[in-house]
């Protein structure tokens, strides 16, 4: 991904990588042995893009991170074909237990079939606190960044981020064929029963089965009425490119 001048943009790229995981390898320090550990687990991005996980309070990890928070996880372009040629970002962190209701639907949206372990009083979710991340995106395409560069601002995007489940919802229920737009004629995506999983004000997330795409936005939107215009434009945009 290059930016406005022609040169490429690290920070963006490791910003979509995080908006399109659906699964990482999270780092913990065991407690026992003190050695690295390693684990597979779930992950969802909260509005600002920290991750978002659900752990089971008796899994290995989880007992891990009550003892010591300091964390990394890392995340890849799971479609690049060659698992060595795709792009990969390492983050590390700080992570916590979040009762932040936000948090639980972004997660839940992202993942319907994980609601009956939500729901279970021994598993928890949580959320890592980015500190910096390290990307790896190709020949010449290796940074490591600082967490300003990763997160995303959301700091003047409070009604956006507030209108997140019902202009989710309303996009799903009655524009699902301007979301199949958005992944075939904007992003090359096959065609499919795209959903909407939620959106930032960078992007949006989209998804069919276990394929990811993240639309982004040409500019930056902060409120429900520049989303609304946002996502006209570009259903106008990708119809125009539709075959004849």
């Amino acid at each position: 991904m290059l930016n406005s001048s022609g040169d490429f943009d690290a920070a963006s790229v490791a910003r979509e990588l995080l908006r399109k995981a659906r699964k990482g390898a999270l780092a913990t320090n065991d407690r026992d042995s003190h050695a690295p550990y390693a684990s597979l687990v779930a992950v969802a991005t909260d509005a600002d893009g920290s991750p978002l996980l659900l752990l089971s309070n008796l899994a290995k990890h989880t007992m891990n991170v009550d003892a010591d928070p300091r964390v990394s996880l890392m995340v890849e372009d799971a479609w690049a074909g060659d698992p060595l040629a795709g792009a990969r970002v390492s983050l590390w962190g700080r992570i916590e237990r979040t009762d932040e209701p936000r948090c639980k639907a972004r997660f839940l949206a992202r993942y319907p079939s994980a609601k009956g372990y939500a729901e279970f009083a021994d598993f928890s979710f949580f959320r890592i606190e980015i500190e910096g991340a390290h990307l790896v995106a190709g020949f010449g395409r290796i940074q490591t960044l600082a967490r300003e560069a990763v997160v995303t601002d959301v700091v003047d995007a409070d009604d956006l981020v507030a209108s997140e489940a019902g202009a989710t919802a309303h996009m799903n229920e009655d524009h699902a064929d301007a979301i199949a737009l958005y992944a075939t004629n904007l992003l090359g995506a096959p065609a499919g029963a795209w959903r909407m999983d939620g959106f930032d004000p960078e992007g949006a997330e989209l998804s069919l089965g276990r394929q990811t795409l993240y639309l982004r936005f040409p500019e930056r939107v902060t409120t429900p009425g520049t989303l609304r215009r946002m996502l006209v434009d570009l259903a106008a945009e990708a119809r125009q490119k539709s075959p004849a």
